[in-house]
């Protein structure tokens, strides 16, 4: 780089501090800079392309549109070469100088301005052509234009204060990229390490990659996702998923999307058949391949969907996002929420498509993931309405089949205006609590919760429709029939029951606020109710599972004042009457899901068993 003709540029003082935030901020993954040397060419073959449309004057118009990689192991150097549209002097000074003029001090003035973190402007810029600086002690860009009198130019910089220009012998048309590796940077003068490179963010460009010596180009050069649907047999699709993400198991379904507006973008999302990744898997986190005209930008992007759709899997390909986006702060780009927005819906429109026309294929779908849509309405009220028809219930009722809420609904019955629900740890045992005495009493339909997430949903889900859902826990549940009252007879006389309660009273002391007759058991001896009626259950339980330091309220103990086993507790004195009384609350708690140690109640069940065996003596 001695020719006189060599013309010697500085850096301006804010190029150093940006060069920095470029190489040590910006990139996590240092093996990004070949990415996007690829990009770049790309970028110039599809220009060259789009130029020869309408101009065939260009230098070299029969040469094969490629990208060439070639490495020299023992000079630790890397060469990347395209036949794309080249530059001139002016150009190549103007597209690789920018960063050292204007752009850098706007930059950083824009930073400052919003008071954020520099490195997520750098994609606004086009800086993208600087991460090489990452691997490389120096880097030689030659080029030539594709205009058939124009001159080949070399731009040469290391990073440092300035860089140089100079003429340079080029015969033919595009840009020669040489890189002179760092020590620590070694590993990247091996053919094996591009070509995975290569194949891992770059196999879809639509121009042949070609490494060392090999005649066959390296990448793909096709996209699924752009290719007609028409024109994809089923087997195809299920073979990409399996490639791409090494699950054993057909996907469960697929959605392949091209849209126009409001965004332009090829989109191929996959759902798994099962919630659990299996220990091969590629995919090790949530997100989807984000592609820009065929690049990889993202491998695991996270803002494409909500989270609550995190499970679904697959690829997205925009042309609106430019390509010299910021690889790494790219959810900055205003267009994310737009594509968010449409990916979404389409997610969400698939899901209702199915669950009309496959019932029992949606019912697969809902028992892998109806955990994430519950947590969708917990974390995200405002999807609320977006996510609630997709959500499927057992009941009381129907107990082996899943329900939606319209089909609740249209099976209310007459006069009902609110939907019921309990709480529970487990689908068996729920359908034994003594809360449900009543409605199955009267057939009516109480929908069956029995995960922990249900108790967050419930802090969102508080209407659908016109109807409000209410826990049948609760001391009174409006609307329903009272179950038919047992006949005076049947029931304890009021003065025994009345010297009963105060015993059950005497005995549990402050562990509740009252103990009271039921009106609303029919087999159960006793259930415990919430004191006031506008306590949240539900907020207790969410407390429980967040492990957090809350008190549970004390509750209301109900009897039932026609059961056998009351009656005869009357006939009983002295200490087996208590632990039986004991047995009573401490069974009413197991039943909420409330009792703080279960096991503790085994020695005194083993003496209730005795008392019983001597009883029969």
């Amino acid at each position: 780089m001695t020719d006189t003709s060599t013309q010697q540029f500085t850096f301006k003082a804010e190029t150093k501090q940006l060069l920095q935030i470029l190489i040590h901020s910006l990139y996590k993954d240092r093996e990004v800079f070949l990415r996007e040397l690829l990009s770049n060419a790309s970028d110039a073959i599809n220009r060259l392309r789009f130029e020869m449309l309408t101009n065939q004057n260009v230098l070299d118009p029969d040469v094969e549109l490629k990208i060439h990689v070639t490495v020299d192991k023992d000079n630790r150097t890397i060469v990347v070469q395209d036949t794309g549209i080249g530059m001139t002097q002016d150009e190549l000074v103007d597209h690789l100088g920018t960063i050292a003029q204007s752009s850098a001090r706007k930059f950083l003035e824009t930073a400052k301005e919003k008071n954020q973190d520099a490195s997520g402007l750098i994609g606004q810029f086009g800086v993208g052509f600087y991460s090489v600086f990452m691997v490389a002690e120096w880097v030689r860009v030659t080029s030539r234009s594709f205009r058939p009198d124009a001159q080949a130019v070399t731009w040469f910089a290391t990073g440092d204060d300035t860089y140089q220009i100079s003429p340079a012998e080029m015969s033919e048309r595009g840009t020669r990229i040489e890189i002179k590796l760092k020590e620590d940077a070694a590993e990247f003068a091996e053919e094996y390490r591009l070509k995975n490179i290569v194949n891992k963010h770059s196999d879809y460009i639509g121009f042949p990659i070609y490494v060392g010596e090999d005649e066959k180009p390296v990448n793909k050069q096709s996209s699924l996702w752009r290719t007609a649907r028409n024109e994809i047999t089923p087997e195809q699709y299920k073979d990409f998923y399996r490639q791409t993400t090494l699950d054993f198991e057909d996907p469960l379904m697929h959605v392949h999307m091209v849209t126009d507006a409001p965004v332009q973008l090829y989109a191929l999302l996959f759902f798994p058949a099962k919630s659990e990744r299996n220990m091969f898997s590629l995919r090790k986190e949530d997100g989807l391949k984000l592609y820009s005209r065929n690049i990889l930008i993202d491998e695991y992007n996270k803002d494409l969907l909500p989270e609550y759709l995190r499970f679904v899997q697959g690829v997205v390909d925009s042309e609106d996002l430019p390509l010299n986006v910021s690889r790494e702060t790219v959810q900055s780009s205003g267009l994310m929420p737009k594509l968010k927005k449409v990916i979404t819906n389409q997610v969400i429109k698939e899901l209702e498509t199915l669950a009309k026309k496959d019932a029992e294929k949606y019912a697969a779908f809902w028992s892998e993931f109806g955990v994430y849509l519950k947590q969708g309405i917990a974390a995200t009220p405002a999807d609320t309405d977006t996510i609630t028809p997709l959500l499927r219930f057992k009941t009381n009722t129907n107990p082996e089949t899943w329900s939606s809420l319209d089909e609740y609904v249209s099976r209310m019955k007459d006069g009902q205006k609110v939907i019921y629900y309990i709480v529970g740890e487990d689908p068996k045992a729920v359908l034994r609590s003594p809360h449900l005495d009543a409605f199955q009493a009267n057939g009516t339909e109480v929908l069956l919760l029995t995960e922990p997430m249900d108790s967050f949903m419930l802090m969102s889900l508080r209407k659908f429709k016109d109807y409000e859902l209410k826990s049948i826990s609760g001391a009174e549940a409006d609307g329903t029939e009272q179950p038919k009252a047992e006949s005076e007879a049947e029931k304890i006389p009021e003065g025994d029951f009345n010297s009963l309660v105060e015993k059950f009273k005497q005995v549990l002391g402050e562990r509740v606020t009252d103990v009271r007759a039921s009106s609303r058991l029919v087999t159960s001896v006793a259930r415990l109710v919430d004191a006031d009626e506008n306590s949240n259950p539900e907020l207790q339980r969410v407390y429980k599972y967040l492990g957090k330091e809350y008190e549970v309220p004390k509750k209301v103990l109900e009897l039932n004042p026609a059961h056998a086993m009351l009656k005869s507790l009357l006939k009983t004195d002295g200490e087996l009457q208590t632990i039986i009384i004991e047995q009573v609350f401490d069974s009413a708690l197991l039943v909420e899901g409330l009792h703080p140690d279960p096991s503790s109640m085994a020695a005194r069940v083993q003496q209730i068993m005795e008392a019983a065996l001597k009883g029969q003596k």
